[in-house]
């Protein structure tokens, strides 16, 4: 059923609700952080609020109490929001905002460190001339861990480039892309990739799932590739396993995160890092406005949300 009006928005900075203007009939918009004094402001009159990118589940603890029935995220990971979701409320990802950019991070990362990019940019430092043979994509086999929004925008991204892709979810299945390997068949699948990519979702099965065990089944110069979450990887065991230089890893999530100065994964030999830009490019701010507009004409009227996880 339609929503009692004024249906009142409240979101995180000035610019998102400036995007969203002029106010659809029937709404009402407010502009507070739910981690600044002014939300206490506006918490008893806000039906949907945008929550500010970038920040952990916890935050949601600021809306219990309010008048909030629907929590609207900028982010696609929803990992924890259930422990601290307020009874009652709705909570809606950003799915569909995300994923290319992921994936097309995840490709450069898988790239750049197959075609020695990394070595080459620190030689450009110093004018050196290094020509050296780097193993390449071609050819390849690329196991992909995970068949969400993510895994299937990097699995599309890839099929160019002449590689053998597997991908694997919780159980096998056939699905309108092709074949779905288990995870429980991971000791047979791993020694197989070459390059091994995360895109799980954070949760109890998947964190610390690659562990010490996991990394001894990846083949010799393998690359693990994380774009998921930094605690489905035990770091303790990857900082070990990569000081052996045995495999190789690209990593955009670390645990901890951000990563400080003085870890030792930083110094790993053959690794690259970089600071959680998965989805975040120009790309982002069209879809996420163009997200919220749907999703406040839809609430207004009455309809069903887009994205609801919880």
């Amino acid at each position: 059923m339609p929503a009692k009006l004024p249906f009142t928005i409240t979101f995180p900075t000035e610019a998102l609700a400036d995007s969203q203007r002029p106010e659809p009939a029937g709404t009402r918009f407010h502009v507070a952080d739910i981690r600044s004094a002014d939300w206490a402001r506006v918490a008893g009159e806000t039906d949907m609020v945008v929550v500010p990118y970038l920040t952990p589940a916890s935050v949601l603890e600021f809306l219990e109490g309010s008048s909030v029935s629907i929590v609207q995220s900028q982010m696609v990971g929803y990992d924890g929001v259930e422990a601290v979701l307020p009874s009652g409320m709705t909570y809606c990802n950003a799915g569909g905002v995300h994923e290319a950019a992921t994936g097309e991070l995840t490709l450069a990362l898988i790239l750049a460190s197959l075609r020695g990019i990394p070595e080459a940019a620190r030689s450009q430092t110093t004018g050196t001339w290094n020509h050296e043979q780097h193993p390449g994509l071609a050819d390849k086999h690329v196991l992909v861990l995970g068949v969400g929004g993510v895994g299937r925008e990097i699995s599309r991204r890839l099929e160019p480039f002449e590689v053998k892709i597997t991908r694997v979810a919780r159980t096998a299945r056939m699905d309108e892309f092709g074949a779905v390997e288990a995870v429980a068949d991971l000791e047979t699948l791993l020694p197989q990739a070459d390059v091994v990519v995360l895109a799980v979702l954070l949760s109890d099965d998947t964190r610390g799932m690659v562990d010490a065990s996991f990394l001894s089944l990846m083949k010799d110069d393998a690359l693990l590739v994380n774009v998921a979450r930094g605690p489905v990887v035990n770091t303790n065991d990857l900082v070990a396993e990569l000081a052996t230089g045995r495999i190789m890893a690209a990593l955009d999530v670390t645990d901890p995160e951000p990563l400080p100065a003085d870890h030792p994964l930083w110094r790993s030999p053959r690794t690259l890092i970089t600071p959680h830009l998965g989805g975040d490019t120009g790309a982002f701010k069209p879809r996420i406005e163009k997200l919220l507009r749907q999703q406040i004409e839809r609430a207004v009227r009455g309809d069903e949300l887009l994205n609801v996880i919880f």
